[in-house]
């Protein structure tokens, strides 16, 4: 049984143009939160909205066009929930107001509110966003203090924080993408790495930071410099830490790393775009001191030579 499932999943396209932000409100009072919407295009709002159930809190997959959601103050009276919300903008620009003054948001940035203070979400133009509902109490024994105003966390940005968002990112886009493949730790592990996100550097989580020391190596996995020492300061722990996390998957950092890069060269090997590059210049793309250091790892890993492995499976 998926540690994930589907709730419910509407759209606005079926829905009379003048009656969709009426049903938009009702439907994410039930779902989600108590809102109100608003929308000036010619069209109406068309808006989908996927929900799924990821162990004691949800996940909602949203798309739309251009449009603005509010809690304002006597709607968060009329309709209380205590909760927190982090939103990653998929596509699209946004603001986010708030008492406090104004977040604009690209795509791949986070935000992270809280349901009780009142706000204002827009979107300028056609949006998605993956948004994480958890409990109030939940998040403070989970992950971290609430966090008072709201948080964002750039998609572009260096440290810690921005890495462990990028790794949030993927792991949401793969729950949404396909439920069922979620494993019974999925929502431990989104919850480690809001923690991480949210709490910054100090925050002992080894779940989190093997997911974002991963997410790092995928972005990096071409830079010459990639290693130990680099990999744990983007995620912002020791190295001995980070290998610590690593010994739970019966690998290093530098182990991971070097058959991430055996995977990449074995793909070029076969690749039409890479077909007139020699096997010295794959190995020397990926990093590899010598065509021999290569060949010698790739057999210990594979089981065949680069030259073998290519002519194999190209036929020849």
């Amino acid at each position: 049984m998926s540690a994930a499932s589907v709730v419910s999943s509407v759209s606005t396209a079926g829905i009379e143009p003048q009656d969709r932000l009426a049903f938009w409100e009702h439907y994410n009072a039930e779902a989600l939160v108590g809102l109100t919407c608003s929308s000036y295009v010619a069209e109406g709002l068309v808006a989908s909205e996927l929900n799924l159930d990821v162990g004691g809190f949800r996940v909602a997959n949203i798309a739309g066009n251009a449009h603005v959601i509010e809690r304002a103050p006597q709607l968060v009276r009329e309709r209380p929930k205590d909760a927190v919300f982090a939103s990653v903008l998929l596509e699209g620009d946004a603001f986010f107001y708030h008492s406090e003054g104004c977040a604009t948001l690209g795509a791949g940035d986070v935000i992270v509110y809280e349901t009780d203070v009142p706000y204002l979400f827009g979107f300028s133009s056609t949006m998605r966003q993956i948004l994480v509902d958890v409990p109030k109490s939940v998040f403070e024994e989970r992950c971290a203090p609430t966090p008072g105003v709201p948080l964002k966390v750039a998609a572009d940005g260096v440290g810690p924080a921005a890495v462990t968002a990028r790794a949030l990112r993927r792991m949401l886009l793969g729950l949404v993408e396909d439920p069922g493949a979620a494993r019974h730790s999925t929502g431990d592990h989104l919850l480690d790495l809001l923690g991480t996100m949210t709490a910054g550097k100090g925050t002992p989580n080894g779940a989190a930071h093997l997911l974002s020391a991963k997410e790092f190596i995928a972005t990096h996995l071409g830079d010459f410099d990639l290693c130990t020492d680099r990999v744990a300061h983007a995620v912002g722990v020791t190295s001995r830490h980070l290998n610590r996390a690593f010994a739970t998957e019966g690998t290093t950092v530098a182990q991971y790393i070097q058959g991430r890069r055996l995977e990449a060269a074995r793909l070029d090997l076969t690749s039409p775009s890479m077909e007139g590059h020699r096997i010295a210049d794959i190995a020397g793309r990926w990093g590899f001191a010598s065509q021999a250091h290569f060949t010698r790892l790739f057999r210990a890993r594979f089981g065949r030579t680069p030259s073998e492995d290519r002519g194999s499976r190209s036929g020849t």
